[in-house]
């Protein structure tokens, strides 16, 4: 699929969007607190074809930031339940089910039939295994991440723009950060994140407007304010620098879903 550099206007009329989005094809990594809102939003705007994956079922500690779930989906496949759902009430878009966790030796095949990937993951591992599938398969993707009070998202256009490893070239260690269960997750700051996250697919098949590359927008949702990080791809990267020493994606299966 053909795709127009972003336009640096938002004014401009999107003419042609509902084709071009008919056409589109974005893949959801975590159909969770990030990847249901966003998966909503996608169908309402009419994208032709949404992939969802995740190998998780529906829990019951998760639903109120998991919005497209019941208590009648207890226990169910999330990916399954979602689409469902999707179908019954937007029958035009496509929906592909994934039913299994994202690893190395899968995210090539799964990223190649898309155009725009969307990391709606839980825990760094994950998060990189995204990252290097993406930028190796050259697929534009969105990172983001949520925990408590506080969110972050950026856009990456793999060698074009700065890629996680680019902000960060490790992930961190083992227990030095908190996991989603022991500080929690705001359901709202999840859905804002994940709405923002839809927001640059549709913005990047429409070829409209400023995407978030080179920017790293973070959300404190405590102090009611945003701030953006300008970010540059460094030439040094182990990924996507100008002698790169990663060539396969981080070995490492995605954890729970936010």
């Amino acid at each position: 699929m053909e795709h127009s550099e972003p336009s640096e206007s938002t004014s401009q009329p999107l003419a042609g969007a509902r084709e071009r989005l008919a056409s589109g094809r974005v893949l959801i990594i975590g159909v969770g607190g990030l990847g249901t809102p966003a998966a909503l939003q996608l169908a309402a705007a009419g994208i032709g074809t949404l992939g969802l994956v995740d190998s998780d079922t529906v829990d019951v500690s998760n639903l109120h930031r998991q919005i497209l779930y019941r208590t009648a989906d207890l226990g169910r496949s999330k990916v399954v339940a979602a689409a469902e759902r999707l179908a019954a009430a937007y029958p035009s878009v496509a929906v592909r089910c994934f039913p299994q966790r994202l690893t190395a030796d899968n995210a090539a095949h799964l990223f190649g039939d898309f155009d725009f990937v969307i990391d709606a993951t839980d825990g760094s591992a994950s998060k990189y295994l995204v990252n290097d599938a993406a930028v190796l398969s050259r697929v534009p993707f969105s990172h983001a991440g949520v925990l408590a009070f506080h969110g972050q998202t950026m856009t990456v256009l793999p060698g074009r723009s700065a890629c996680l490893r680019c902000l960060f070239p490790t992930p961190p260690k083992p227990g030095e950060l908190p996991t989603c269960q022991e500080a929690g997750i705001i359901g709202s700051v999840a859905g804002t994140i994940g709405l923002l996250q839809a927001t640059e697919a549709l913005k990047f098949l429409l070829g409209a407007g400023q995407l978030l590359t080179d920017r790293l927008l973070t959300y404190d949702a405590a102090a009611a304010r945003w701030r953006t990080v300008v970010l540059r791809r460094r030439r040094d990267c182990p990924l996507c620098g100008d002698r790169p020493t990663i060539h396969t994606p981080a070995a490492a299966e995605n954890g729970a879903c936010e």
